[in-house]
């Protein structure tokens, strides 16, 4: 099938994390993108290293240019010229005084859809303040949300804030470049992270809205026996999340917990003695039998594993999930997959 993204070109400004990602996204639906970079290597970068084989530099064209240079800018603004979107993710202002801001560009590319990629967005007490991943979640008030009573929060890195920023900021740019097809005129997509992760905390807030989430009262996901990591004899880690009343019941089933009635689920005073029982029960066997005994089934039961194990696992082998590149590194294919409407899925 042709990628969807065909026949787009996208011009993205060197930055970190999620602006690439968005333009990652972007160029394995088809599109076409030349990053401009600078001419020398970022101390950023160099640290995380990621200054040689970036995986978000994957089927990306690049461009070094200086613009501090005023002919370097000119050569910028021709290839915006000829361009369906642009992203960057720099600080507010920085592309205004270099004379590449949304302005400037519209004189040249009246459709332009003009992707800005920020963790605290384009106006507020915060625009200008440095920031990272952990500080945009952290604000949002979902951060908080991974911590049990008592126990500090820890976010996955620069998946929950600059992975949903990007994924945010790529939507609405396809959203944008549907809307200039049928107008146009172009747009400018204020990406912060900030707002991205906020929205799709949604369905947190709806939870927290009926006092079960961040609220006084025990809460099924962090206090119930059925929804948690647990660790196992040989040092590995299970979760359950058997929310659904029928996959409780066979949970209790799986675990020869015949004594405990699947009616009670939801009585929240049971809950501390009958979450010691799970995690004693789980500490009793090495993580592989618990894989052997509850994978697969309805108990919703994943095992903890480590990327590289993440990599061989069957079921994400089966959907090609990790490829190995010629320096040995791991890397995600590209997601959403695409079929023919008539095609049905195997």
């Amino acid at each position: 099938m042709t990628p969807p993204l065909s026949g787009l070109r996208v011009i993205e400004f060197e930055s970190l994390g999620p602006g690439p990602l968005t333009g990652r996204m972007l160029a394995d639906m088809g599109a076409e993108l030349i990053v401009v970079t600078r001419p020398q290597i970022g101390a950023v970068q160099q640290q995380l290293g990621i200054a040689e084989a970036n995986p978000l530099q994957r089927g990306k064209q690049t461009l070094a240019l200086d613009l501090k240079q005023a002919a370097a800018v000119a050569e910028a603004m021709d290839l915006i010229a000829g361009a369906d979107a642009l992203i960057e993710g720099n600080r507010p202002g920085v592309m205004e005084r270099l004379g590449l801001g949304p302005a400037d560009c519209a004189t040249r590319n009246p459709k332009l859809v003009y992707g800005r990629m920020t963790g605290w967005g384009q106006h507020g007490p915060l625009a200008s303040a440095a920031g990272h991943d952990l500080n945009y979640v952290a604000l949002t008030g979902v951060l908080s949300l991974s911590a049990h009573r008592g126990q500090a929060p820890i976010s996955a890195p620069t998946v929950m804030g600059d992975g949903c920023g990007a994924l945010g900021l790529a939507f609405g740019m396809v959203s944008a470049l549907l809307a200039a097809r049928a107008s146009g005129c172009g747009r400018v997509v204020d990406g912060a992270i900030i707002d991205v992760v906020a929205m799709l905390g949604s369905l947190a807030l709806g939870i927290r809205a009926s006092g079960q989430l961040d609220g006084p009262q025990p809460s099924p996901f962090h206090d119930s026996p059925f929804y948690d990591v647990y660790s196992c004899a040989d040092g590995g880690h299970i979760t359950i999340g058997a929310l659904e009343p029928q996959f409780y019941a066979l949970l209790l089933q799986k675990l020869s917990l015949n004594d405990v009635d699947p009616a009670g689920q939801y009585d929240r005073s049971a809950w501390p003695q009958l979450k010691a029982r799970f995690a004693e029960r789980f500490r009793s066997q090495p993580r592989a039998h618990w894989c052997e005994l509850l994978e697969g089934s309805d108990v919703c039961f994943a095992p903890v594993l480590g990327i590289a194990e993440a990599a061989q696992h069957p079921h994400n082998r089966a959907r090609d999930l990790y490829s190995t590149a010629d320096d040995g590194s791991l890397q995600a294919r590209s997601a959403p997959t695409f079929l023919p409407l008539r095609e049905s899925a195997h």
